[in-house]
């Protein structure tokens, strides 16, 4: 569930191959490493461009100064150590996302990232068939990367940008993925509530889907290094920022690629409850 990528320098403008090689090559591995890139953010923001359409830097945080399109994603702003896929809260979250290493602690700050699709396959008979026909509702109304005891002045400010607009959506717990029609289950830190259980329930619930994901044999750590870029697919993977570094400074400057709306095992797709995104993202074909 990883692969290096050798020989490809993608500072430079990528030819029609090279593009489609490479737009395929995250829904098979899951995850691409490219080390030693000579990139600012504008080339960030043209690399994952070649791809197709761009999210803003996030529906309610703000944006790198002078980058609209790059998310700072800084120890000092909070710390992203939950499993969640990016931004499922939207009807239509990135279908991938680039994370390009700045500042990099002497140890630590490892990013793990979880096959959904391995979780899904892992998942007992008894325990698949009704997860097919499981729906979730996702939403931002909390803050998944800080404790609650936690919580000082400056960082109830960002949770109340974070949660500046309200969103909930509902996606289908099994996703197909439109490229190569594998099955993940598609949940994460922002799925809160099964529809049609209680919150009690669906937690239990939630919980129990979930060990599948994190297994072991699922996750891939990945040990940053300077100058490295990882593209992942967010359709069908999750993620963890581990906090073991002992609050050195940690930076990644994060892009991400506009997705689809998803879809469930019966043709479904996930519908919106509250809160418009358009202002984020354009819906991909």
């Amino acid at each position: 569930m990883r692969r290096a990528t050798a020989g490809v320098d993608i500072a430079r403008p990528l030819d029609a191959a090279t593009v489609a090689a490479l737009g395929a090559a995250p829904a098979e591995h899951k995850a691409l490493v490219f080390d030693d890139v000579d990139l600012d953010d504008e080339g960030q923001q043209a690399f994952v461009r070649a791809f197709g359409d761009l999210t803003t830097a996030h529906p309610t945080v703000g944006a790198v100064d002078g980058a609209p399109n790059v998310l700072p994603v800084d120890s000092e702003r909070g710390r992203a150590n939950h499993w969640h896929a990016d931004v499922t809260f939207v009807l239509n979250p990135p279908q991938a996302t680039s994370l390009r290493s700045l500042t990099v602690p002497p140890y630590g700050g490892e990013t793990l990232i979880a096959s959904s699709a391995g979780a899904y396959r892992d998942l007992p008979e008894p325990l698949r068939r009704p997860a097919d026909g499981l729906w979730a509702e996702h939403t931002n109304d909390y803050d998944y990367a800080v404790a609650d005891e936690d919580i000082d002045a400056e960082k109830a400010a960002q949770r109340s940008r974070f949660t500046s607009i309200k969103y909930r959506t509902a996606h289908p717990v099994v996703r197909v993925h439109p490229l190569t029609g594998e099955r993940g289950l598609f949940i994460g830190g922002f799925a809160q509530r099964i529809v049609g259980l209680s919150v009690g329930e669906s937690r239990k619930l939630l919980e129990l889907l979930q060990s599948y994901v994190t297994r072991p044999e699922n996750v891939l750590r990945h040990r940053w290094s300077e100058n490295q870029l990882v593209l992942f697919d967010n359709r069908i993977t999750q993620h963890y920022a581990v906090d073991n570094y002992d609050g050195r400074p940690r930076r990644l400057h994060r892009v991400t690629l506009a997705g689809p709306v998803p879809v469930g095992i019966e043709g479904k797709e996930s519908y919106s409850i509250e809160g418009d995104a358009s202002h984020y993202t354009p819906v991909a074909a």
